[in-house]
């Protein structure tokens, strides 16, 4: 390993075996009794396993400071690989080498014990890591800071709710020093302005201190404002690694991502209803995986409203990759009924450059916004498209508009 490499894998391999004749399982104690007896019936037989190999042969080197994001589908085998890495859970084959000291934030929780106070878990966590009750003293009150949960230091941390133990555990993670930063989706849980400041957190301590991070998310805006490289998974498997920008468009093209439509996360309390879908697609309704610069392109979204809603607004917001708002737009407010619906909007007015965007939607009643994801859906726009009349933009990353403005040329002599 050079003195450069912080983190060196060779063969990584993690097999599981699966058992297709599990017992059947009932919500009732009548039924889960008489399951109970029929399966006792097939105790001799032989069970129906099949091999799962979650990664398989994966190798690679990471060097100190660089951020590397994970990219891949759901089964690729990110959350594998850094379980793998932060210990949790033995390879099958393979050979690891890490140098330094390794924080990892992988599942709300993990690592924390919930009978003990916030206070408590700082220093359970702090000496988790190998530090010294002198450095985490020294640290305290930066980590008290960065979370937020002053007012909760001194409750036990069960009676946290899953945005306030994220907040805890990344500011411990983050702020006691380790060589090597492991995040996994688990920062999908905060809200959007904490999720700005962890990224910004990681970025510091990896471009100023030189430390290494390894990021694992759906949001390619964030693996792309964050990173300078990728590391991109398929079905356990390594298809690429490289600069961030190479291989986010490598996933993109690839149709790996199935991201033209998406899934919406329903809120845990419905109000007034819910957004269920997003559709990214072109003037005649065909899905696109990624956007031509310069063509038109449309979003759809899909909603239900479970009882009547006063002043019903949705609305569509398209931020860049650097989290800044490029546009919203929203429908005329209108007292609206329970039912299913659909709100297209166009985008046939400006054009962006090329890179990865953030699309926003919300749905409100009044002044209150009763369902709001700002986290799931994202688009690419490649650089593959014209302009109008234009052949071909020459340089497109020379701001995010490339409308032309109205000009007039004139021999003034």
């Amino acid at each position: 390993m050079s003195n450069n490499t912080i983190i060196k894998v060779e063969g990584l391999s993690k097999h599981y075996l699966l058992n297709k004749s599990a017992e059947q399982k009932s919500d009732t104690l009548y039924g889960n009794f008489f399951n109970g007896i029929k399966n006792l019936k097939n105790i001799t037989q032989k069970k129906e396993t099949q091999d799962f190999w979650a990664l398989k042969d994966v190798s690679f080197d990471i060097q100190q400071g660089d951020r590397v994001g994970i990219i891949g589908r759901n089964g690729a085998g990110k959350s594998t690989l850094l379980k793998i890495l932060s210990r949790i859970t033995p390879p099958t084959k393979g050979r690891i080498e890490i140098t330094g000291r390794l924080a990892s934030l992988l599942e709300v929780g993990t690592g924390f014990h919930g009978d003990l106070s916030g206070r408590e878990n700082i220093y359970l966590n702090g000496s988790i890591l190998g530090m010294t009750k002198h450095e985490i003293d020294r640290k305290f009150d930066e980590i008290v800071d960065f979370s937020e949960v002053e007012n909760f230091l001194d409750t036990p941390v069960k009676r946290y709710s899953s945005g306030m133990y994220v907040r805890l555990a990344f500011a411990v993670a983050a702020n006691l020093e380790p060589d090597i930063l492991i995040v996994d989706e688990v920062l999908a849980v905060g809200d959007a302005a904490f999720q700005r400041k962890c990224l910004g957190k990681m970025n510091d301590v990896s471009s100023k201190e030189g430390r290494t991070i390894l990021f694992v998310s759906h949001n390619m805006g964030a693996v792309q404002n964050l990173c300078n490289k990728g590391l991109y998974l398929t079905k356990g498997r390594l298809n690429s690694i490289g600069d961030i920008n190479d291989i986010i468009n490598n996933y993109l093209q690839s149709g790996d991502t199935n991201k033209s439509d998406y899934k919406l996360h329903i809120p845990e309390q419905v109000t007034y209803g819910y957004a269920c879908e997003v559709f990214i697609e072109d003037e005649n309704g065909n899905s696109l995986i990624e956007i031509p610069v310069g063509s038109y392109w449309r979003i759809r979204v899909t909603f239900t409203i479970t009882k009547p809603t006063p002043h019903f607004i949705v609305a569509v917001g398209i931020v860049s990759s650097f989290e800044m708002p490029i546009r919203t737009t929203w429908s005329e407010p209108s007292d609206i009924n329970p039912g299913n619906f659909e709100a297209v909007f166009y985008n046939n007015d400006i054009f962006l450059t090329t890179g990865i965007y953030k699309i926003v939607i919300g749905l409100s009643s009044n002044v209150r916004t009763f369902h709001y994801s700002d986290n799931e859906v994202s688009i690419s726009i490649s650089d593959a498209g014209d302009i109008i009349n234009n052949k071909r933009i020459i340089n497109t990353q020379s701001g995010l508009i490339l409308n032309p403005m109205k000009l007039t040329i004139h021999k003034t002599d």
